[in-house]
């Protein structure tokens, strides 16, 4: 944004509203969070609390009241409790996720996920398991009751304080409201008590922005995963994507080799045995000596154009050359269906990064053709916040999955090695809207 240039008041405003609105919707998430927690040690007190009652309570009657009691609260503790807990502690790690979205998209803070990755084992146990080690349950919890004690000020106090500063101004403005009937003024006169609730409404309005981003700060302190948590996950994202970098390279070594072996390597191979021939023959037979030297001249141009297919589809000489929009631009030229490209690059990103972008664009044309059988397709090409940003949409018929071939995982693999990230939207019936972002810097 230019230095120089100030929002308007009525801008400020609707901002205002808009947060306070914001900070409203996140009371909810506050009081579920709350309502989670007091519910999880509900169901592990009750049961132990039935236990202990009937193994130290008052004597009864018999010991056979006491005998059934404390078994229901073994068995509930063995079963029932697993369920609850497990139900609870998604809900909660849902509440936290979405904390952290709606931070992201209404303050612009984000806030790192560290939890461990799901085990593969099956059932209530190994889940609950999986739950109660993750560190980053501890942070959960404690976001729930954080969130519920101190968080839910922040986020209803612009909410409150509009509200009541509006239903003030409608009280005196105009005799009624919400609350016509009730008592009247508190005293003092009608103009002082109007401007006072407008200067309410202001605060409300005013202070919004600021509590809103308040709260996501104190979500921000909760929930990041501490430097180690970080590094460990730092640490096993990049073993990950390591160990994908090196299987895809191996894979396109394996596919070089065989593209060799079965195109310009065999073709060389006749050329050879065509010019031994040609040389036998060209004493005794010119004419079919010199159909031999046609034929292997042929086949050297074949092999030619194998080898320059080869090399375009390990790195593209245009890509070297002009850059990531212009070999985008001259890949739409041979895709069968209508491309529309828009670009704003203003440098071109590093090699490595131009390799993974042109190749993913590729693939996704490929796949506008092959599987979306669309007969358009848009690539916008955008750098902003140091990241590039590609997205792909065509108007074919939709359900694309990574999880359902190969061409998307191999995309998500390709990018992972430079921490990029790919969205998917594909409804059934369309449009498909891909969308690449790797961070990078232009230079």
């Amino acid at each position: 944004m230019d230095p120089g240039h100030r929002t308007s008041p009525r801008a400020r405003a609707t901002q205002g509203v808009v947060a306070a609105t914001h900070g409203a919707s996140l009371v909810v998430i506050a009081l579920a969070g709350l309502g989670s927690f007091a519910l999880l040690l509900l169901s592990i007190a009750g049961p132990a609390f039935l236990a202990g009652f009937a193994v130290a309570g008052p004597s009864w009657e018999g010991r056979t009241q006491r005998f059934v009691l404390f078994g229901l609260a073994v068995l509930a503790l063995a079963t029932v409790v697993p369920l609850l807990l497990t139900a609870i502690l998604t809900m909660m790690r849902g509440l936290a996720n979405a904390t952290r979205r709606l931070a992201a998209d209404w303050c612009g803070i984000p806030i790192a996920a560290a939890y461990r990755p799901r085990p593969h084992q099956r059932g209530i146990r190994a889940r609950l398991s999986w739950q109660l080690t993750d560190p980053a349950t501890g942070r959960d919890l404690l976001w729930m009751v954080t969130n519920g004690l101190a968080g839910v000020f922040l986020a209803a106090a612009p909410a409150a304080l509009t509200l009541l500063g509006f239903l003030g101004v409608t009280r005196r403005v105009l005799g009624g409201g919400p609350f016509a009937g009730a008592a009247g003024p508190l005293g003092g006169d009608q103009f002082e008590w109007l401007v006072l609730s407008l200067l309410i409404m202001a605060a409300g309005v005013g202070f919004a922005p600021v509590l809103l981003r308040g709260h996501a700060l104190l979500a921000k302190a909760t929930l990041s995963p501490s430097n180690a948590a970080e590094l460990a996950r730092r640490v096993q994202h990049l073993s990950q994507t390591r160990t994908e970098t090196i299987d895809t390279g191996a894979a396109e070594i394996r596919r070089i080799e065989r593209d060799l072996h079965d195109g310009a390597q065999a073709r060389l191979v006749a050329m050879g045995m065509t010019l031994d021939a040609a040389g036998q023959l060209i004493d005794e037979d010119p004419k079919a000596a010199r159909a031999l030297l046609l034929e292997a001249r042929d086949n050297s141009a074949k092999a030619l154009a194998d080898l320059r297919n080869l090399v375009r589809g390990i790195h593209p000489p245009v890509l070297a050359d002009r850059g990531l929009a212009e070999a985008i631009k001259a890949l739409a030229l041979d895709t069968p269906v209508k491309v529309h490209l828009a670009s704003d690059l203003t440098g071109r990103p590093q090699a490595p990064v131009e390799s993974a972008a042109y190749f993913a664009v590729s693939e996704l044309l490929a796949n506008v053709t092959k599987h979306a059988q669309g007969s358009q397709a848009w690539v916008d090409i955008r750098h902003a916040d140091a990241m590039l940003k590609i997205s792909v949409t065509d108007d074919g018929h939709g359900g694309a999955d990574p999880a359902h071939g190969s061409g998307l995982r191999g995309i998500e693999r390709r990018l992972a090695a430079f921490d990029g990230v790919l969205a998917i939207s594909s409804p059934p019936g369309g449009p498909t809207a891909v969308t690449l972002e790797i961070p990078c810097e232009l230079p």
